[in-house]
């Protein structure tokens, strides 16, 4: 014997496809309009207008064709976070430690190892923890930086060309490092 189907199971089964079907308006939904928030056709984002175009609507984002303006934008992760005076004061006696480390490794045939070490005890640091920059190879130990530090206070040192040793209390890069990135295209 087979059963039919109740006109409860009918109901029910139209009122769930009503359900998921739904029943807003298409219009209500932003992402119908034919114009993005930023007033261009594919919603995306458009180029300031140059000195003779009209100027836009302050609160419309637009990507800058200012080179210097997209020169300090790239350049940015170069940037060091901001330290107050507080911070700075307090790792300046690792940065008079580290000049002197430094000092005391001029004139020797000092590798990284031997940097790092010198570098690591000034600071509080593991070797692994202070970064390492190597400048021209040699005999003697010539332009050479190091930097390593905790949380956003770095403590930068570095052997010039000349033989002078010196370190600074620098604040983090805004990519996270001590020592400020080479960059160059």
């Amino acid at each position: 014997m087979t059963r039919r189907p109740s006109s409860r199971t009918a109901a029910g089964t139209l009122l769930f496809a009503v359900l998921v079907a739904g029943c807003a308006d298409p219009s209500d939904d932003p992402r119908a309009s034919a114009s993005g928030a930023s007033g261009t056709p594919s919603g995306g984002m458009r180029y300031c207008p140059s000195p003779q175009e009209p100027p836009l609507d302050p609160s419309v984002p637009c990507i800058s064709q200012d080179p210097a303006q997209k020169y300090a934008e790239n350049h940015a992760y170069r940037q060091e976070m901001e330290i107050g005076e507080e911070e700075r004061a307090g790792a300046q006696g690792k940065a008079d430690a580290l000049a002197e480390a430094l000092k005391g490794l001029v004139g020797k045939p000092a590798g990284e190892v031997e940097v790092r070490a010198a570098a690591a005890a000034a600071l509080g640091l593991e070797p692994a923890d202070v970064e390492y920059r190597a400048g021209t190879p040699g005999k003697v130990l010539r332009d050479v930086v190091v930097g390593g530090g905790r949380g956003k206070v770095c403590v930068n040192g570095n052997i010039d060309s000349q033989g002078d040793a010196t370190a600074e209390v620098a604040g983090r890069t805004m990519d996270g490092t001590c020592l400020p990135g080479l960059g160059g295209h």
